[in-house]
This record gives C-alpha cells, structure tokens and sequence, in this order.
C-alpha cells in the first residue's frame, strides 16, 4: 500500500495566495471605483470607458448626484462632489495596497453589519471598504438621509468585481443575521445599539465634533482654509470646527474676514432656517452672541455648539489649552491649528484616519 503525506505548509502557503489574490483583485476593482467617483466629483462629462462604465450608467448616477437635495436638503450637488472626490482620492492602487498590507486578509468571511449615519453624504464610505478589503461581508444598514449612493457605487464595485456580489448587502430594515457590528449614531443611539447589538463584537460611535487651536499668528489665507473646516457640509460632521480655543489678546474681527467666502451658507434653507432659530433663541435669553449675518459667535467652553454656531474661549498660556484638548479627548474628532492638523485638512482623511481613533481594519482581523 503506498503512503501519500500531505506537506501542510504547502497548503497553507496556496491557500495564502489565493486569499492575497482575492484582496488583490479587490483593490484593481476599488482603484477603479476611485477613478470613477472622482470624475462624478470633478463633475467631467463621459469620455470613453476608462472610468469602468458605459455612458448611459455615468449619466444616470450624475442624474442621481442631482437628485440628491430633494431626498435630503442638505445634500447640495456641491457637497455630494465634494465627498465623492475626497473618497475617490484616497482609492489609488498605491494608497490601498500600502494601507492593507498592514493586516491580514481573510476568506472565512465574517457578516459584518454597518449601521451608518446619514449626516454627511457617504460617511460610512470608510467602513464599508474596512470590510470588504478585510474579507469579509459588508451587511449594511442605511440612514433614511443618505440611501440612494452607496448601494449605486456598490453596483459599480460588483461590476469591476463580481465575486463581491455575495459580499455586498444594503437594507433600510431589519439587518439581519450578524457576526459582528459597526453602529454609528447619536449619543442618544447608544441605548439602542446596546440593547439590540451589545451581544455581538461591535464598535458603537457616539457624537463628536473637531476644534480649532488658533495662535494669533494666522494669515487671512489660514482663516480661509479654516473655514473649509467649519462650513464642508454645513458644519454637520464631527470632523467640522465647532469650537475654537483662541489667545486672550486676539481679535475676532480677524476670523470674520477670513470666513466671508463662505457667506454662501446661508442661501440654504435648512442652514438658514437654524441659524434663525439660534439666534432668536439666545437673544430671547439674553445671551451674548457675535453675529456675521451667517455664522454666530457665543463665549463659552462647552465643546458642542448648535449648528450655524461656533463656540471660543480664551487662553493664557499652552497648559490651559492642553488641559481643555485632554479633559475633551473623547469627544474631539480632529483638532486643526499649527501644532495640529492643518487648516483646511480636516474633511481630507487618510486611510489610516480611522474615526474615534480606533483602528477598524485591526479590529476586524481579530473578529
């Protein structure tokens, strides 16, 4: 009787470069995707097939990207381009391969449901490839406020890689059965996440907002760029300036000049209906604002502020500012300034800029 002996490394090592090719292709197919958000959000007409998809699909999604305000009114044509291009920037082949070699890849897919927000167009964009570029299933559930975009861009993907038909799912109900969860939502959501969720492996986000850290030193250019920070999106992301921490001898003239390029906002009903409303209110109260005709300016060191508001404070010294950043950790996105992340950088995540600070693609590997 002959003997056969199986060299288990061997298959272990095919088995590993079947799964790296699977990631691979991933990627081509994500690179392509890229290629393509970007001409949506540089808004160029159809050329030829080298953004993946026939013309008729180009002009249909462009079709879509228009129809967007009347689903939600704060999803301008601008800012749907503007997330689309920002998104699509990040999916170069170079980018991607550099940012997944990090992990290890797995074909034992996992159901990973996202339970995503819909403040900003997009915005579970980043999580929805942390799963597919990972292996596994992305089960997603959609906000009401953004539910037409990601399943067209996911078509797009399954055409540029049709294996990841079975690894792409969209719903606006039940999400189904679940390996794991990724929720994002309100503080008032955490409740419910933990009472319908908490069994399985899961990251629930919470509300967060960004901070600005001025020195004095700013140019009417800084406060320009800083303003992007602020008003991208009408202020609605927790990547958005909310706050600013600013020295006792500065002069807030100086802010309000460098942001009338962004006067704009108000030409929106929702925006405007808000910053009406805020500002009645805390006149009525007799609460002591600064007002630009756009944008309202409160003294105080509460980290949140209503929406068409900002909060400041003053500092004398860089312990006060520290001891502010750190008592806030938890609640602060991005803090932008010269020691910090750039003016005007804050709607331009990296790969690696996961939200919270908590490493998706690290926590899926271990799920």
């Amino acid at each position: 009787m002959k003997l056969f002996f199986f060299d288990f490394s061997t298959v272990l090592i095919g088995i590993g470069y079947f799964c790296n090719v699977k990631q691979e292709r991933i990627i081509v197919g994500l690179e392509q995707l890229g290629t393509l958000m970007v001409s949506f959000g540089e808004n160029k007409e159809w050329k030829d097939f080298s953004v993946g998809v026939t013309q008729q699909e180009y002009e249909s999604f462009q079709g879509l990207i228009n129809k967007q305000k009347s689903l939600n009114g704060w999803f301008t044509k601008e800012n749907v381009r503007a997330s689309l291009l920002a998104l699509g920037k990040l999916l170069s082949k170079e980018q991607l391969t550099e940012w997944s070699s990090k992990y290890s890849y797995t074909d034992k897919s996992k159901r990973v449901g996202i339970i995503m927000a819909g403040n900003i167009p997009l915005v579970g964009f980043h999580d929805f490839i942390c799963v597919l570029v990972s292996g596994n299933t992305a089960i997603c559930k959609l906000s009401s406020n953004d539910k037409t975009l990601l399943p067209k861009l996911g078509e797009f993907l399954i055409e540029f890689v049709p294996f990841l038909k079975d690894r792409i799912k969209f719903t606006e109900g039940r999400i189904g059965e679940i390996d794991a969860v990724i929720a994002t939502g309100s503080d008032n959501s955490m409740k419910y996440f933990e009472q319908y969720f908490g069994k399985y492996p899961h990251i629930f986000r919470k509300n967060r907002t960004s901070v600005a850290v001025l020195s004095g030193k700013e140019t009417k250019k800084d406060f320009q760029h800083l303003g992007n920070d602020i008003f991208s999106y009408f202020g609605l992301g927790c990547r958005n300036v909310s706050h600013l921490l600013i020295p006792r001898d500065f002069v807030l003239d100086r802010f309000f000049e460098g942001i009338l390029p962004f006067s704009h906002v108000i030409d929106n009903n929702k925006y405007g209906n808000n910053y009406d409303y805020n500002k009645a209110v805390y006149l009525m109260n007799l609460h002591k604002i600064m007002d630009n005709n756009f944008v309202l300016l409160r003294e105080s060191e509460e980290l949140f502020s209503p929406l068409s508001m900002i909060h400041y404070h003053y500092y004398d010294n860089q312990n006060e500012v520290d001891e502010y950043l750190l008592k806030h950790e938890k609640n602060i996105q991005v803090v932008v300034g010269y020691d910090h992340l750039p003016f005007g950088k804050s709607q331009s995540p990296g790969l690696l800029d996961y939200a919270d600070g908590i490493d998706v693609m690290g926590w899926l590997a271990k799920v």
